[in-house]
This record gives structure tokens, C-alpha cells and sequence, in this order.
């Protein structure tokens, strides 16, 4: 037989859970809303596709850019509706994720700049034995970098440093197999416009230099 206190104590992780799903699944409702619209305002796509990932986690997206580029991306949040895997995603997961995929018309040098402990596995990289190797700081926080090319090294760290905040930009890379743009990023509703549109117009502006397009 269950006793009073038990069945009390059941009782209001059930009302919890309940609150919490309907909270955190409208936070992250808004979320999904508020970045897949600043998204079409700043990239003004030609064509654009929007798949939702189930649940309330988050959606992919390709987009047709309008100077030939393609970008796909992929938004994924932490569990806020659930009272359960939330705490234990913090520890896993530990933040939103935005990862942006830029398909370039040409590359032909390789790049990748990783924020040092971000990973508790390192993702593998294809050339990585022929790579260099050095370990920087940009804006107080320590970033390996691998490369093939000095230049492509230098646009990369250049490019990082105009992220509204450093620390939320965990993984970027140019790989020529690919001809890709790789960023990894914590997003965060108060800078994304201005990272989005920084993001874009750098790509645009910069990509001569290096034969992006």
C-alpha cells in the first residue's frame, strides 16, 4: 500500500512535470519561432525549406542564397519540457545549438578553429595528420587551430573575432573536399541578428580573398 507521503510526493512531481512541460514547451516554441525569422530577414532566401525535428527540439533548414550560395542549418535546444532529461541534458548537451552549413562554389585551402575542451570527444578530421597545428587565444579563451594555409588560418581567427561573444563560437572550419563553411555556435536571442548578419556580411565581403565563390 502507498503511503499518504509518498502518494503526495508523486502527486506534485506529476503537477511539476505538467507546469514544466507547458512552460518549457512554449519557450522553446518561441525560440524555433524567433531564430527561423531572423534567419529569413537577414539571409533573404530564394528558396527556403523548413523541416521540424519532432517534439519541440528544433528544425533544419536549407536555404538558396541569392549571390549562389546554399546554407543549411540546424537548430537544436535543450529539453525545457521536460522536468526529467532537461538537468540531465544541461550536463550533456549543455546549451543550444546552432550549426550552419555555408556551401561554397570554391575552396581550395582547409581551415578548422576549435574551442580547446569543448569536445569531450574530438570530431575526426580527415586530413588531420597533414595539418599544422597551433593552439591561440582569442578574447581570453584558448583555441586550437589546423591548417594548410597561413591565409586561410588568418581568415578564420579574423573572422571569430567579430562574433558578438567569442565563448559562444565552439567550432569553425573551411574544408575544400566539401567546399564548406562550418560554424558551430551557441545562439542566443539578444545577438543572433547581429551574428547572423556579421556572419553573412563577412562571407560576402571576405570570400574573394580566399576564392569562397
Amino acid at each position: 500500500m502507498v503511503s499518504i507521503e509518498i502518494l503526495t510526493i508523486l502527486l506534485l512531481l506529476a503537477a511539476v512535470s505538467v507546469i514544466q512541460f507547458f512552460r518549457g514547451r512554449k519557450l522553446n516554441l518561441e525560440l524555433v519561432k524567433f531564430y527561423s525569422a531572423k534567419s529569413v530577414e537577414v539571409f533573404k532566401p530564394e528558396d527556403k525549406i523548413f523541416t521540424w525535428l519532432g517534439g519541440y527540439i528544433g528544425f533544419r533548414a536549407k536555404f538558396d542564397l541569392q549571390d549562389g550560395m546554399k546554407l543549411e542549418y540546424t537548430l537544436t535546444l535543450l529539453p525545457r519540457h521536460s522536468l526529467m532529461y532537461f538537468p540531465v541534458s544541461l550536463i550533456t548537451n549543455r546549451h543550444d545549438k546552432l550549426y550552419l552549413v555555408f556551401r561554397l562554389r570554391n575552396l581550395d585551402g582547409e581551415a578548422h578553429l576549435i574551442k580547446r575542451g569543448y569536445y569531450r570527444i574530438k570530431p575526426k578530421i580527415e586530413n588531420e595528420i597533414a595539418l599544422r597545428k597551433e593552439v591561440v587565444k582569442i578574447g581570453n579563451y584558448d583555441y586550437e587551430i589546423l591548417y594548410d594555409k597561413k591565409d586561410y588560418a588568418d581568415w578564420i581567427v579574423n573572422f571569430i573575432q567579430g562574433f558578438s561573444k567569442i565563448r559562444n563560437v565552439k567550432h569553425i572550419s573551411l574544408t575544400p573536399s566539401t567546399k564548406v563553411l562550418y560554424i558551430l555556435m551557441k545562439p542566443e536571442p539578444e545577438t543572433i541578428e547581429r551574428d547572423f548578419r556579421y556572419i553573412y556580411d563577412y562571407i560576402k565581403s571576405h570570400s574573394g580573398k580566399l576564392r569562397l565563390s
